[in-house]
C-alpha cells in the first residue's frame, strides 16, 4: 500500500484541484451547500450499493466521489471564511481521541459493545447532559434506518428488553392489534398499527444483530431476480402474465427457487 507521504502528496493534489475547479469551472463555480446536497445523498446510495455487491473497484470509485463532496463543501466553508478542510480534520481528529479514552486515556474498554457505550456516554458529555438521548437521530434519515438508530440509542440509555426473546410477545401483540383495526376498517389507526408491527419487527432484528436495511434489501434483490425469472418464463411460453392464473404463476414461481 502507499506510503504517508504518497497519502498527503495525493491529498494535497485534490484539494489544489478543488481550488481550480471553484475558480475556472462554470459548473463548479455555481454550486452551493443547498445545491450539492442532494447529490451526496446520491453518491452515498452509490457507495451502499456498492458495498453490497462486495464490489471492491466500485467502493474505491464511490468513496472518491463521496471524498470530493466533502473537499467541495470545506472550498466553500473557506471562501465565506467559515471553516476550511484543516478545520474539519481537526475536529474529526479531536472527537475521535476524545471519544476513545482507552486508546488515549485510561479507560478499560476490552470489546466493541464496551466501546460504543462509551461513545454514547461521552456524546451526552460534550452536549452537557441536557440534550435527549434521542437528539443524534437525523430527522431526514430514511423511516427504517430511524427506527434502527432510535431504537440503537435508547438502548445505549438502558432501555431495552430484559431478554431478547421477550420481543416476540411485542411483535404477537402488535399483529393482534393491527387485526383489530383491519376488522373495523379504520384506516388511520390501521396505518398506524402497522407502523407500531414494523418498528417491533424491526427491534427484532437488532437484538439478533441483524440489519434491518441489509435484510430487507437482500429480500428486494431476491423478489426482483425470482420476478424476472418468471416474465421471462411466461414470454417464453407463450403467455401473457396479467391473464394468468395464480395457480399458474406460483409454479413457474416454484421454478425460480429452484433456480
Amino acid at each position: 500500500m502507499h506510503s504517508l507521504e504518497e497519502k498527503k502528496e495525493q491529498f494535497a493534489r485534490l484539494l489544489n484541484i478543488m481550488s481550480d475547479l471553484r475558480k475556472q469551472c462554470p459548473w463548479d463555480k455555481e454550486q452551493t451547500f443547498e445545491s450539492l446536497r442532494t447529490l451526496t445523498i446520491e453518491e452515498t446510495y452509490e457507495l451502499a450499493e456498492a458495498i453490497l455487491n462486495d464490489n471492491k473497484v466500485e467502493v474505491s470509485k464511490e468513496l472518491g466521489d463521496l471524498l470530493l463532496h466533502i473537499v467541495f463543501y470545506a472550498e466553500m466553508g473557506s471562501e465565506t471564511g467559515d471553516f476550511d478542510i484543516v478545520d474539519v480534520i481537526d475536529k474529526l481528529c479531536t472527537k475521535l481521541i476524545y471519544r476513545h479514552p482507552h486508546i488515549y486515556g485510561d479507560v478499560d474498554a476490552n470489546n466493541a459493545e464496551k466501546v460504543k457505550q462509551n461513545w454514547e456516554d461521552l456524546k451526552l458529555k460534550e452536549q452537557g447532559g441536557n440534550k435527549s438521548v434521542l437528539a443524534g437521530v437525523p430527522p431526514s434519515l430514511p423511516a427504517l434506518v430511524k427506527a434502527h438508530r432510535i431504537q440503537d440509542k435508547a438502548r445505549s440509555a438502558g432501555f431495552d428488553w430484559d431478554v431478547k426473546e421477550q420481543v416476540w410477545d411485542k411483535v404477537k401483540e402488535e399483529i393482534g392489534e393491527l387485526q383489530d383495526e383491519i376488522a373495523v376498517m379504520d384506516k388511520d389507526k390501521m396505518e398506524a398499527e402497522f407502523g407500531d408491527l414494523l418498528f417491533s419487527i424491526i427491534n427484532a432484528a437488532r437484538l439478533y444483530d441483524i440489519n434491518p436495511e441489509n435484510a430487507l434489501e437482500r429480500t428486494n434483490r431476491k423478489f426482483i431476480k425470482r420476478f424476472n425469472y418468471l416474465e421471462s418464463q411466461t414470454i417464453a411460453k407463450g403467455l401473457d402474465l396479467k391473464k394468468m392464473s395464480l395457480e399458474e404463476m406460483e409454479a413457474i414461481w416454484q421454478e425460480t427457487k429452484k433456480e
